[in-house]
């Protein structure tokens, strides 16, 4: 029978009285049967409509000149009166206190949101006075350059010129040149804002205005470029992008979501036909730089130049695609990302509709090398009947050649039958050019090493095709190309070898020269031995010599070695013994 003790435990189940659940309607039971969300308000609500970076943030809303009856105002106003409200805005959007009669008076720090406001008011301001008022005669283009070029454009376009990029300007209005030389002579600062001051920089990124400063400068460019569009590309598209590019790898958050906002606006703001000769010079540079998050922002400026303008893109990827795959192998993995994204939209630019369907398996196998086979089988199955020209060898050609080096045969074989089906249709010898070196040195090794006949026939049968596409001279020039790299293999082989056997030499040489240094080290130490023994010899006869002579000489002497006499035996001789003397 059980006992129960002190000890003993015992288990209650806990009752939970059931909620009274209303019925269900039958509407609802049969009509929708999903019931509505409740509606979330407050930052439930706003959560999920914040725009992430990257993406078009929401327009900026001024701060002053919010209604009809303030423009107006500002509209029917002196000059003078323009200028003095313009500056306060300047000085605003700056991060600075504005003038006036309470300026005494304590006020709280700007912050981002201030200085966004006045932005848009200073590009409302410009709407309604006209650009060059505000930009040339306020002196706020002088203004931006100074607090984003501290140092003078000299700077920016000394690191472009060695890129070869020509164009590059602070904008590409011949004004604003001007203006920014005559910045250096004369002080037309519109505020006083120290470019030299220390707090709040980048300053081992080299940068000495404030951080403040530099936003409220890319709030102003982003602001004109919603407000003017068109009217204003001339002034801030050019140099302003290079700064903007450059602030993306700022310390500053507020200055980074700042510049990548600006470089937004003024991709989507510039014309397609500035494209070649000025976007891409800039986001070629700023690709360059050792901040990830700089080139993070390139890559994903280049992905909206593919949206904004696919045409000139298009023409541009035999240059594009191979800098956006070296930086494919980044150590980032937001820059491996983007630069896989970034692959994709230029890639997708292409007007060739045999090669479209393939195009994201390419991209996939340029990014992942062990995708490659995809990539050849897709192209396999490609009918190509629309001419073939440089920006799709661009696409092929890098994952055609990876192709020709796999080791399964079958790999090779649906390569050369890809570029043998490709090079039939290619528009000029001057499309497939450059591209020559790349191929025809990978399809003579097929020919020449592979043991398998069909995959050899079919290497030869690209291999004609592609010559016929290079014509002669490319032709020439491909081989003269591989003779070259034959050459030079040949060279630095002969190198290496008379390398190894000057350093076998010199090995030798050492070798013969320590043992003769530690023979003569030897026949010297021998030498003091012999010499030690002869002076210990010498010695040892010395002292044998002098024994002799003091035996001699005691056996000449009357003392004994005592030093008492021998005959009566007392130190002192007596006068009655023999050996006794005075």
């Amino acid at each position: 029978m059980a006992t129960i003790g002190a000890s003993t435990m015992h288990k209650v189940k806990k009752t939970v009285p059931k909620k009274n659940v209303a019925p269900k309607s039958m509407t609802s039971m049969i009509g929708g049967g999903m019931k509505k969300k409740p509606v979330k308000r407050g930052a439930a609500a706003t959560k999920k409509t914040v725009n992430r970076r990257g993406s078009t943030a929401a327009p900026l809303s001024p701060a002053t000149l919010t209604t009809a009856a303030a423009i107006q105002k500002l509209k029917e106003s002196t000059p003078e009166s323009q200028k003095e409200q313009i500056v306060d805005f300047v000085r605003q959007a700056l991060g600075e206190q504005p003038l006036g009669p309470n300026l005494g008076k304590p006020r709280a720090a700007s912050t981002t949101r201030d200085r966004s406001a006045s932005a848009a008011d200073v590009a409302i301001a410009t709407k309604t006075l006209g650009a060059k008022f505000v930009l040339k005669e306020c002196g706020l283009l002088d203004e931006m350059q100074r607090m984003l070029f501290p140092n003078g454009l000299e700077e920016l376009i000394a690191r472009t010129e060695e890129l070869e990029i020509s164009t590059l300007k602070p904008s590409s209005s011949a004004v604003s040149l001007s203006s920014l030389a005559g910045a250096a002579g004369d002080d037309t600062t519109v505020t006083s804002m120290n470019t030299g001051a220390s707090g709040g920089t980048d300053t081992k990124r080299g940068k000495s205005t404030p951080a403040n400063a530099r936003e409220g400068s890319l709030l102003m460019v982003r602001a004109l470029c919603e407000q003017m569009g068109r009217q204003v590309e001339p002034y801030v598209v050019g140099g302003f992008l290079a700064a903007a590019l450059d602030e993306c790898g700022s310390s500053s958050s507020t200055v980074r979501e700042a510049a990548e906002d600006t470089a937004t606006a003024l991709i989507q703001l510039a014309s397609p036909f500035a494209l070649p000769r000025l976007i891409i010079p800039v986001l070629i540079q700023s690709l360059y730089s050792s901040e990830w998050r700089v080139k993070y922002n390139v890559l994903e400026r280049m992905g909206q130049c593919a949206t904004t303008a696919p045409k000139q893109m298009s023409k541009l990827l035999p240059t594009l695609i191979p800098l956006v795959t070296a930086q494919v192998w980044d150590t980032k993995p937001q820059v491996n990302k983007a630069a896989g994204d970034c692959l994709l939209a230029i890639c997708s630019t292409n007007l060739n509709p045999d090669v479209s369907p393939a195009i994201p398996a390419v991209v996939t196998a340029v990014c992942k090398p062990n995708e490659t086979v995809k990539a050849l089988q897709e192209l396999m199955a490609t009918t190509f009947v629309a001419p073939v020209d440089a920006s799709t060898l661009a696409i092929l050609c890098p994952v055609l050649s990876r192709g020709l080096k796999e080791k399964k045969a079958i790999d090779k074989r649906a390569a050369c039958i890809v570029i043998a089906n490709m090079s039939k249709l290619v528009e000029t010898p001057e499309a497939v050019a450059p591209f020559g070196p790349l191929l025809v040195p990978e399809l003579q090794k097929v020919v020449t090493n592979v043991a398998f006949e069909e995959l050899r026939d079919n290497a030869l049968s690209a291999l004609n095709n592609l010559t016929k596409a290079l014509g002669d001279a490319a032709t020439e020039k491909a081989n003269a190309a591989a003779l070259e790299e034959e050459s030079k293999r040949i060279e630095a082989e002969q190198q290496r070898i008379d390398d190894e056997r000057k350093a076998e030499e010199a090995k030798e040489q050492e070798r013969a020269r320590k043992e003769e240094e530690e023979r003569k080290k030897f026949k010297e130490a021998m030498e003091a031995q012999r010499l030690l023994e002869k002076l210990k010899e010498d010695e040892e006869a010395a002292a044998k010599q002098e024994a002799l002579k003091k035996k001699e000489a005691a056996k000449l002497s009357t003392k004994g070695t005592s030093g008492k006499c021998q005959g009566c035996g007392l130190k002192k001789c007596k006068k009655t013994c023999l050996f006794y003397s005075k």
